[in-house]
């Protein structure tokens, strides 16, 4: 439990998507990964930490995957997952008591590579600054913006890379706030990629804290060989981690 209990911490992973890009026959959070699926190791990531007190998971309806897993048996209340990630979260925060979970941490469920120590130093970092924010971690390539009208894509211009960070999950933020936002930004119809999208639309401070660069989310197929190799680098790294 939390070691203060008007900061409880609620977690989230919105696990609802299909991933097309991945190319495989089952939704990618499915796939094998080091002896378990992805899915499994998100979620045990996640619920390891000491200060996560609940898990939410927003599974698709008609899901015949999550039964056959060792998660099927785990303490996790499932939500129904929505159109949209968006949508998946917003369920899930509809079921959360913002009296109980003043604080929500919303994570992807392809991302199986986080850090313990990276989850603990986002909690104490928003709880130093009062308000929320994400894991991140800063650009270090030459950024290009492309002409995506052309037949063949060109390069429009070189944009500056200083101070331009690749958001990652968790991502905490208050629960009544984060809930508020949504609603708000979907109603504008405005475009939520993440919850930072939704507070930044709503004029909340939303936190950068720099991350592993290994916590990445898995899309296409070569990221599931590269996944493997990280996991295995922290197994012989921080065997508990």
């Amino acid at each position: 439990m939390s070691p203060l209990p008007d900061l409880a911490i609620a977690a989230i992973i919105p696990a609802a998507g299909v991933g097309k890009r991945m190319q495989a026959n089952i939704p990618k959070q499915y796939l094998p990964l080091n002896g378990k699926t992805i899915l499994q190791h998100s979620v045990e990531r996640i619920s390891a930490h000491p200060e996560i007190d609940m898990l939410w998971l927003a599974l698709d309806s008609a899901d015949p995957y999550f039964a056959t897993t060792p998660l099927a048996d785990a303490d996790i209340t499932r939500v129904a997952g929505g159109t949209e990630r968006v949508h998946s979260v917003l369920n899930a925060l509809n079921e959360i008591d913002a009296s109980v979970y003043p604080w929500v941490l919303v994570h992807d469920a392809a991302r199986p590579l986080v850090r313990q120590a990276d989850i603990s130093t986002l909690i104490a970092r928003c709880r130093r600054v009062g308000h929320g924010g994400i894991l991140a971690c800063p650009v270090r390539d030459t950024m290009k913006r492309g002409d995506a009208g052309a037949s063949e894509t060109l390069v429009l211009a070189t944009v500056e890379r200083e101070q331009l960070w690749h958001a990652l999950t968790p991502q905490l933020f208050p629960t009544a706030l984060l809930r508020q936002a949504i609603i708000g930004a979907l109603a504008k119809g405005v475009i939520i990629t993440d919850e930072a999208s939704a507070m930044e639309w709503a004029g909340q401070p939303v936190l950068l804290v720099e991350g592993a660069a290994d916590n990445i989310k898995i899309t296409r197929p070569t990221d599931l060989t590269l996944a493997g190799y990280f996991l295995t680098q922290q197994d012989l790294e921080y065997p508990t981690t």
